[in-house]
């Protein structure tokens, strides 16, 4: 693809943006960047900004939107996660015709021919779990491989560079709707709910969205088969020609299958003996985090997240469909949970408190990612931190599954108030304490805000719970209304708890 002088806007100078105008400046495009909040970035653009990026943080409206295209003319608008379809300046572009690609799809047609082999992943919930736990597979069989996309280093970057061998490309709702032809090596649905809403405009928009990662993919199609979904989508998708459906179930494999007996992992798909046999892949002890609270191993085994086995039979599932050998997996999954970092925000057991303990899942933040936190606690009471903004999602269905194991519910963010009227009807009785924002005053808006409503929330939670209870932060919304990402929502969860802990004696 030639883009020497030719026009490109790049819609968002975040991350992505930077990234994308930086491999286009690269490749002597005419780089115009649309970002209001440009002038809060001068530092990070400042390096662009000498090698030709121009930018303009005029809010457009559809009017103007038109007017700024017409004048500049670009030949291709590359939009950043974050620009809703609806945007002015999105819009315009449909409007002229102006193609919009996501950095996936600038990046796939960037990629050389001995560039890295992708293997893609998307779903409402598990993702970077998945890529994470596929990338300590792939690089535990000696492989150079590295997860990317909606992870860690910008996509573009990763897939220009031709010394790796595989990409596990994380991709989310946003960029697989302006990506058009991608064709990953093997690709994953791991599951499907509503979600981003607010961003789609419907499910049906945001499920068609997430169908586009099976769209061509060439040898091996992943999904679930607790979810029904996931197969309808499959079936209907556009694959290349021979590309394999394989499932995945947490039950003993059927043909075509990757599931469970006796505590191992066990592939009926890529076996040569498929027909008549299952091949062993690996073990659920390869995925118990060393000295995960002091218990015998059997017991960890028992308390593993069903999520995170299923995570790991699609990893599992994707690693072969590359190439790599069953007896490197159980290598790669015990690599993954020997790495502290490995389960961050995502069922993390932070620290056991007076026998409480208290568990960060700050990356749930939809209500199917909040039920999956609670399928995987032990069956003990919960204090549940709760809140944020929803995206609209529907949280009532939420509340009457898990209102039966829930102690008390400390509520923060943006949607207090719709929670606590949702919690009142499923749950008339149960202790509810709302951490009010109007609290805070005289917090600096610098971090500390943020750590004082999570500290509040915890210390909240402490004094509801009983022995043997669970805190957990599953808050079933996004995190932006009061907290820069889940990822420092965790954090300050994290920090606040063992903080506690150490104010009142220690973990035990």
């Amino acid at each position: 693809m030639k883009l020497e002088n030719k026009v490109v806007a790049v819609a968002g100078l975040g991350v992505t943006g930077r990234a994308v105008s930086d491999v286009l400046l690269a490749r002597g495009a005419n780089v115009l960047g649309v970002d209001a909040a440009a002038d809060s970035k001068k530092e990070d653009l400042a390096p662009l900004l000498e090698r030709g990026l121009e930018i303009t943080t005029r809010d457009f409206d559809i009017a103007a939107a038109q007017e700024w295209l017409t004048e500049n003319a670009p030949s291709l608008v590359v939009a950043s996660p974050g620009w809703r379809p609806t945007t002015p300046l999105l819009q315009a572009a449909r409007a002229s015709q102006i193609p919009i690609w996501s950095e996936a799809e600038l990046a796939w047609r960037l990629r050389s021919a001995h560039g890295p082999q992708w293997l893609a992943v998307t779903g409402t919930n598990g993702k970077t779990t998945v890529v994470r736990l596929l990338e300590a597979i792939l690089t535990a069989a000696g492989r150079s491989a590295q997860a990317v996309g909606n992870i860690g280093e910008p996509l573009i970057a990763a897939a220009l560079n031709d010394n790796l061998e595989f990409l596990a490309v994380e991709l989310s709702s946003f960029q697989l709707h302006h990506t058009f032809t991608m064709a990953p090596v093997a690709s994953a649905l791991l599951n499907i709910a509503p979600d981003h809403l607010d961003w789609h405009g419907s499910y049906a928009q945001y499920r068609e969205a997430k169908a586009k990662i099976f769209e061509r993919t060439r040898q091996v199609c992943l999904y679930n088969t607790a979810d029904a979904a996931t197969e309808e989508i499959l079936r209907a998708a556009d694959v290349a020609p021979g590309a394999r459906a394989v499932g995945i179930t947490l039950a003993i494999p059927t043909l075509g299958t990757l599931g469970i007996v006796e505590g191992h992992l066990y592939d009926r798909a890529f076996n040569p003996q498929r027909r008549t046999s299952a091949q062993e892949i690996g073990a659920l002890h390869d995925l118990v985090t060393p000295a995960a609270g002091g218990t015998q191993a059997e017991d960890d085994e028992k308390q593993l997240p069903a999520h995170l086995v299923e995570d790991a039979l699609f990893a599992a599932g994707l690693a072969l469909a590359a190439g790599i050998e069953p007896a490197e997996i159980a290598t790669g999954l015990r690599a993954f949970s020997q790495n502290p970092s490995g389960r961050q925000h995502r069922g993390e057991r932070v620290v056991v408190h007076n026998d409480v303990a208290f568990v960060n899942n700050s990356k749930a933040t939809n209500p199917h990612a909040a039920q999956a936190a609670f399928r995987g606690l032990p069956p003990r009471s919960v204090v549940w931190i709760a809140g944020g903004a929803s995206k609209g999602a529907n949280l009532e269905d939420l509340v009457d599954q898990v209102s039966p194991q829930l102690r008390a519910v400390v509520l923060i963010g943006r949607e207090r108030a719709h929670l606590s009227q949702i919690l009142a009807r499923h749950a008339p009785d149960l202790p509810v304490i709302e951490i009010d924002e109007a609290q805070n005053k005289g917090v600096d808006q610098n971090g500390a805000r943020a750590a004082t409503i999570m500290d509040r929330a915890v210390r909240a939670a402490q004094q509801l719970a009983h022995s043997s209870d669970t805190v957990l932060l599953a808050p079933a919304c996004a995190s932006q209304d009061q907290f820069d990402s889940y990822v420092q929502r965790g954090e300050l969860f994290s920090a606040a708890a063992q903080k506690l802990a150490a104010e009142e004696g220690g973990a035990n």
